[in-house]
């Protein structure tokens, strides 16, 4: 084991014990931060990774340039996607509006009771009740507030999976008809038949992104077993909704071949 006895301390070399002539230095050393300065938006990008594609799967093929410029393209566009607020995303200047043919009093026949619904029936009707109170596309309608226009709903089933559906056959016949032109399928087939790359983007409740203005949310209440419920966004089943959601579309998307499914 050795000691080291330093001498002349004040100079810019020291001398190791009794030998005067070999004099040592140290090499100049100047200390590095080894905290890199996080950018506020590096900051904002994870916790939009964390909270918004918590269950996105991606390729495991991409390179990490790739992920992160993927990341980092999906954080620009971030307004597209559906958030803890609104949980099915929201578009905007685009109001759901329709017009009844049909003065008040209203026809019995635009008043209708709940239908009939077995227990297996009524627990789906609850539990997808409780679904959209949730994302905010319905609220229940209070006990003081005057329901004129009550359409009660079904439940249609594929796959085993069940969705509820207002029967607006009745407010259909008596709504003023928005007659906007639908792209026809042929022609859109033809249009893209020479193309090398064709994809596909499937919108989640598509219809439910489309605010309702208060005139439809009094005329597309729906009625089930236990309560009333108004409607807060486009519902599916009124006569208006695929012209409006084109008509949102092509306003809204540089998309030609862009064509409602469903």
């Amino acid at each position: 084991m050795y000691f080291l006895d330093f001498h002349n301390k004040k100079d810019k070399y020291f001398t190791i014990g009794d030998n005067k002539h070999q004099k040592s230095a140290f090499l100049p050393f100047k200390r590095q931060s080894i905290v890199n300065k996080v950018s506020p938006v590096n900051l904002k990008l994870e916790k939009f990774k964390s909270e918004q594609l918590r269950e996105a799967e991606i390729s495991l093929h991409l390179t990490d340039k790739q992920e992160n410029e993927l990341f980092s393209l999906l954080y620009d566009h971030k307004g597209a996607f559906a958030s803890d607020k609104e949980p099915v995303g929201v578009i905007l200047g685009h109001e759901v509006d329709f017009m009844l043919n049909i003065e008040r009093p209203y026809l019995p026949l635009l008043s209708r009771p709940a239908y009939p619904a077995s227990p297996k029936s009524r627990e789906a009707l609850e539990t997808h009740i409780k679904e959209l109170l949730d994302l905010g596309v319905i609220r229940k309608v209070g006990h003081n507030e005057e329901v004129e226009i009550p359409t009660p709903v079904m439940l249609a089933w594929h796959n085993r999976k069940s969705r509820i559906v207002g029967d607006f056959k009745a407010l259909n016949t008596y709504t003023v008809p928005d007659r906007y032109p639908m792209p026809k399928i042929q022609i859109s087939l033809t249009q893209i038949s020479q193309a090398v790359y064709i994809a596909t983007m499937n919108s989640l409740k598509g219809l439910h992104k489309h605010v309702v203005t208060p005139r439809v949310r009094k005329n597309s209440r729906i009625i089930v077993h236990c309560e009333v419920y108004e409607y807060l966004r486009m519902p599916f089943g009124i006569k208006n909704a695929p012209s409006h959601f084109q008509r949102m579309m092509n306003e809204k998307s540089s998309l030609k071949n862009f064509q409602r499914d469903g």
